[in-house]
């Protein structure tokens, strides 16, 4: 039980320095960029060992791993943009719900059963998605629905490609440390590289608050993801329940933290939208049982 409340505070946690982050006028593309080395260099230190070596760049997960550090660097600024513009519950929701797009994928490719109960759970997901981006924010003027969207397809797409190369490339346990880290790595890489050019045209300058807002980020961001697959490996819930319980942990903990810390706008939609969220996560993992 201790990882599965540990995962859910570590990732509102993520959502709340996003939140704060044009508070403290922090450039978001910095802290991340910093929050993938910071993951590199935590889980070396946390394991006692940096778990790729040469060998790595001749694995055959290789291409894959370079390609998974351009959707971690992307969907990680879609996040922060997306919390900051609609909003930690709305933004929530559409990373949540990108589960859909993995089980689609499951029943194409691999040929798995769906019955009512889960086609109706994947139906759900686009209008509650719909009712949270459009509702009203603070300002009383609807939300854009693009970077909602952007992260439900995004994130979807990302999680179907991590199931196939796991299926097929990622054996052992060793492989997989070595995978995830390489993946921080290469996102972490690709954006170094980006702000150097950036620098190097006179775009934005390096500033110390950035680095500590990218530290303050990429430990609970590697942490997250370490307690969650302990979550898996604990036998605390089955495995079919525990993805499910922990997305709508999460959706419930976002929704209070942004109405209590940030007063977010809470209205009839964004409610329904919540509900509709909820509902569909348990009809899509329990749905046809």
């Amino acid at each position: 039980m201790f990882y599965l409340i540990a995962t859910i505070l570590l990732n509102v946690l993520i959502s709340v320095f996003f939140k704060l982050f044009p508070k403290y006028n922090i450039d978001t593309l910095q802290a991340i960029v910093a929050n993938y080395c910071v993951c590199v260099i935590t889980g070396s230190l946390f394991t006692g060992h940096i778990p790729f070596t040469g060998g790595s760049l001749h694995a055959d997960w290789m291409p894959w791993a370079l390609f998974m550090g351009i959707g971690f660097i992307s969907i990680f600024n879609l996040l922060g943009y997306s919390t900051r513009v609609d909003g930690i519950t709305t933004t929530t929701i559409a990373n949540k719900l990108s589960l859909v797009i993995p089980v689609v994928f499951s029943l194409i490719v691999y040929k798995e059963h769906a019955g009512i109960g889960k086609i109706t759970g994947i139906l759900l997901a686009f209008p509650a998605i719909y009712l949270t981006a459009h509702a009203q924010g603070d300002d009383n003027k609807p939300q854009s629905l693009l970077p909602p969207l952007l992260i439900f397809v995004g994130g979807g797409m990302l999680d179907t490609l991590t199931n196939y190369i796991q299926l097929h490339f990622l054996g052992n346990v060793e492989t997989q440390a070595a995978f995830t880290t390489t993946c921080f790595a290469s996102a972490g890489t690709i954006g170094v590289t980006l702000i150097a050019v950036l620098v190097i045209l006179g775009k934005t300058k390096i500033k110390l608050r950035n680095i500590i807002a990218g530290i303050c980020l990429g430990v609970p961001n590697y942490f997250s993801i370490y307690f969650f697959i302990r979550m898996l490996n604990s036998n605390v819930l089955q495995s079919s329940a525990s993805i499910p319980v922990l997305n709508i942990g999460i959706l419930a903990a976002s929704a209070l933290t942004a109405i209590a810390l940030f007063r977010e706008h809470v209205n009839i939609l964004r409610i329904i939208g919540l509900a509709l969220s909820v509902g569909a996560i348990l009809l899509i993992a329990f749905g046809d049982k």
